[in-house]
């Protein structure tokens, strides 16, 4: 009977995800890492257009050059194929590799205005943790992932600075939607075509369902409920979130009743 109750009690293996096509226009690139003392999935997005070259959005963290490339050859990519990265803002989960990647396909670095200064080593993270809670984190990291996240993001120049309700050229229409809150110059994309949101850390999600941006980090709370309104007023079929992947079934719905919710907060 002990045995019967501690078998039932065990977790369930984390369940590995592979690169894939979401549709014409996007791919998803899901690569493993530990954050927080805990095994995590961050899943980079890749817009394809084979005509303007392939962009990768957010680089993931420190040290995962060789995977970013694993999953690209996945999903029929080469590094020399990726024309641009797309960067939604600063936090180094998102922009560690950039350096790495950047060398290795000769891509520009496309950024909201406000994130440049940040990604470009030229302002200090805007997001700093406390010593205590920094230590604790770099704690909890196998002894390689620490030396990484110790030196942080290399600098590197952002190519072109983006502007709300910008429009990318770039397969059939990909517009810059402005959703502050979590960072000072947070963005997402919005591609036309196949009604996809890429959303950054504006939006989180779990098991398909969609949430809002995580309190204790972001900063600024009242700025990231009104990006979730704001993202609500998009025609969404499909929502990649950073941090939980994709929301494919009633995405549009889930996110206006997320903003619903997030207006009554």
């Amino acid at each position: 009977m002990k045995c019967e109750r501690a078998r039932r009690r065990a977790p369930r293996p984390r369940r590995i995800l592979a690169p894939m096509r979401v549709n014409d226009d996007l791919a998803v690139l899901p690569l493993e890492t530990t954050l927080m003392g805990g095994p995590t999935t961050l899943h980079l997005a890749l817009i394809l257009d084979p005509e303007q070259g392939h962009t990768l959005v957010d680089s993931g963290v420190p040290g995962q050059l060789g995977a970013t490339l694993a999953a690209l050859a996945e999903v029929g990519v080469g590094v020399r194929d990726l024309r641009r990265v797309i960067l939604t803002h600063q936090d180094l989960d998102h922009i560690g590799s950039l350096a790495d990647v950047v060398r290795a396909s000769g891509a520009e670095v496309l950024a909201h205005e406000v994130e440049a200064p940040y990604i470009e080593g030229r302002l200090p993270p805007a997001k700093m943790p406390p010593p205590e809670v920094r230590e604790a984190m770099l704690a909890s990291m196998p002894p390689r992932m620490r030396e990484l996240f110790e030196r942080g993001a290399e600098p590197v120049p952002v190519t072109r600075r983006l502007h709300d309700g910008e429009r990318l050229d770039l397969a059939g229409g990909v517009r810059v939607v402005f959703t502050p809150g979590h960072t000072p110059g947070h963005l997402s994309l919005y591609l036309e075509k196949s009604r996809t949101l890429i959303s950054g850390d504006a939006l989180v999600a779990r098991d398909g369902q969609l949430a809002g941006p995580i309190e204790r980090a972001t900063p600024d709370m009242r700025a990231a409920r009104a990006s979730v309104r704001k993202l609500a007023e998009l025609d969404v079929q499909t929502i990649l979130c950073y941090h939980g992947g994709l929301v494919t079934r009633d995405a549009g719905e889930q996110l206006r009743r997320l903003a619903d919710q997030e207006t009554t907060t």
